[in-house]
This record gives C-alpha cells, sequence and structure tokens, in this order.
C-alpha cells in the first residue's frame, strides 16, 4: 500500500478549475516532486492533501485511509505536516514557542523534548536563538523554523512548499542538505520547488504540472535528462 494517494482529484477555487483529475502515488520513504510554472496546480496539491482546500471530484488517500474533506487538524493527527510557502512564523512567539506550537496536539512531553533537540540538531542556528522573537529572525532562519516546527509533530508525511524561495544561494544549499536528513531519519517528503533542478536532483520521483493536469511522470534522474523539462524547467541543458 503506498504511504499517499491522489486519484482523478478535482479541485475549484471558485469558478477556476484548478486541478483537473491529478493522479499521484507517494511511496514510503520517497522524496516526490511537483514541478511547473506558477499557476499550473502544484500549492493547490499541497492545500488539498493537508486539508485546507476540499476536492469536488476524486480520492485523497493517506495509509489507505480517505481524507478528503477531513479538516485539517485531524489531518495533522493522521501523520501529515505542511510547511507552507512564505515562511509563516508567529513573529512575535519566541523560537522555542513556536516549536512548542508545533506539537500541539502531542502529550508525550518526553518525547517532545527529545524532537526538539532533534530540530536544534538539525539546525544549530534555532538553538542559539531559541529565546528570540521570531519576528527578528532572517529569512532563511525563519524558513528552518518553519520546517522545524512542523516536524514537531512528528508527521510520517511532509508537505513542502518553495522552501527555498528568497533565499541566499549558500542557503538554498543547506536547506536542500537538511531535506535529505530529513528524508533518511524516516520522513517521506513531497516537494513543491520553484528549484527545479535542485528539486528533481533530492527527489526519487517527479510529476510535472501544467495548468492543473500532469504534464509528465517519472524517476527524477529520467526528468533531469528530459528534453522537454530541460527546455521548459532547467533552461536548457546542463
Amino acid at each position: 500500500m503506498s504511504l499517499l494517494e491522489l486519484s482523478e482529484t478535482h479541485v475549484y477555487y471558485g469558478g477556476i478549475h484548478a486541478l483537473k483529475g491529478i493522479s499521484i502515488t507517494v511511496e514510503r520513504g520517497q522524496i516526490v516532486t511537483l514541478v511547473g510554472a506558477n499557476g499550473a496546480g502544484k500549492s493547490t496539491t499541497l492545500r488539498a492533501i493537508s486539508g485546507l482546500l476540499k476536492p469536488t471530484r476524486g480520492a485523497i488517500r493517506f495509509d489507505g485511509k480517505s481524507i478528503a474533506g477531513v479538516p485539517p487538524h485531524e489531518i495533522v493527527r493522521l501523520g501529515i505536516s505542511h510547511v507552507p510557502e512564505g515562511r509563516i512564523v508567529f513573529a512575535n512567539l519566541s523560537v522555542e514557542d513556536n516549536l512548542e506550537l508545533g506539537a500541539y496536539l502531542r502529550r508525550d512531553r518526553k518525547a517532545i523534548e527529545e524532537d526538539r533537540k532533534k530540530v536544534y540538531a538539525l539546525f544549530p542556528r534555532l538553538e542559539e536563538r531559541r529565546r528570540q522573537s521570531s519576528g527578528t529572525l532572517s529569512g532563511g532562519e525563519q524558513q528552518m523554523l518553519a520546517i522545524g516546527r512542523a516536524l514537531m509533530a512528528r508527521p510520517s508525511l511532509l508537505l513542502m512548499d518553495e522552501p527555498s524561495l528568497g533565499l541566499a544561494p549558500i542557503l538554498v544549499r543547506e536547506i536542500f542538505s537538511v531535506i535529505r536528513e530529513i528524508r533518511e531519519r524516516g520522513t517521506t517528503i513531497v516537494l513543491v520547488e520553484q528549484n527545479a533542478r535542485m528539486a528533481l536532483a533530492v527527489a526519487d520521483y517527479g510529476y510535472v504540472l501544467e495548468t492543473g493536469e500532469i504534464r509528465l511522470a517519472d524517476r527524477a534522474a529520467s526528468l533531469l535528462e528530459n528534453p522537454f523539462v530541460q527546455e521548459s524547467y532547467l533552461g536548457g541543458a546542463a
């Protein structure tokens, strides 16, 4: 049984048909990336999985259970965390308080503390700034905090929306290194990322979305070599 399956999933934004019957499969332990231009439906797909949008038709199954239309907090409880685009942190709260909020559905205090230490091991700068207001962090540090907060829910599936957006190249490399490490620790990842070359380099499998439909689906290494993908999303052959 696959960890996540979308089958002929349709989503509307008002009168806009944002997802037109897409089917996506994510196996346990994989990094799966969604590639496409702005407006292709990548973020809409993540929002449908995490319960922020309700599909009008089709199915979404997580670990064999239907989650289409399930409230977002219940989806978090089932084991899915969403790192939204835009590094959304609670600016007036400290780093430590933001991480605590990531574990708001949990009651296992000892395990929560262990997970906080794991987040600090991933992002040592967050530990250095643990009592600092999150709004005073740099963009890169806020992105680290958003990822760390999502991990505090102890998800089996992590949805990441544009984690490198607006970051300096050295921080982009650091974030992608962390994405690899999160997977190595056993968390499955669905990654939406404008930097298609880096996303495909880190992923196992990829889907290319165009105007709410899947144009291509293949192993990430094969998509990196695909002439259409190279021309459309990678700026030509490497």
